[in-house]
């Protein structure tokens, strides 16, 4: 996985608790932050934001074997690891910016839909292939870690 595409990020005061521990509601946040840069990587930004693609979260779990703290950069690595026929799966892993442990991970099932009407929806052929290719190689860093 080290070839995959990467989001870094930097923790922000507000995502904390009093001990300046990550909430565990944010990790969803940061999720959909990463999955969003993921699908502008992958060509689909535009769609996303004028409704030509869109998609609900039907469930996600998290597995943490520790938590990111105030003004750590976190790196997102989110790849596609199931594609249905209107439906995929995001698999995210955590990581401090620069250490090779995962800290924790998400699994993220999707369903395509319409945007208009929100019926279930077939993946179309040009999004399914490009989830399928990825995004590898691709690095969006919005904390200016490498700088």
């Amino acid at each position: 996985m080290s070839a995959s595409f990467r989001y870094y990020f930097r923790v922000r005061y507000a995502e904390c608790d009093a001990q300046k521990v990550v909430f565990n509601a944010r990790y969803g946040y940061f999720v959909d932050l990463g999955f969003t840069e993921f699908l502008r990587a992958l060509g689909y930004g535009e769609a996303l934001a004028d409704g030509g693609i869109d998609f609900q979260l039907v469930r996600q779990t998290f597995e943490w074997k520790a938590s990111a703290r105030y003004d750590q950069v976190i790196e997102l690595s989110p790849l596609v690891k199931h594609l249905g026929s209107t439906s995929f799966t995001l698999f995210t892993e955590f990581r401090i910016a620069g250490e090779e442990r995962i800290f924790a991970t998400a699994e993220t099932v999707y369903v395509h839909v319409d945007a208009s009407t929100l019926g279930k929806q077939a993946l179309p052929a040009a999004f399914r292939a490009a989830l399928e290719r990825g995004a590898p190689g691709v690095t969006i860093d919005h904390a200016g870690y490498l700088k």
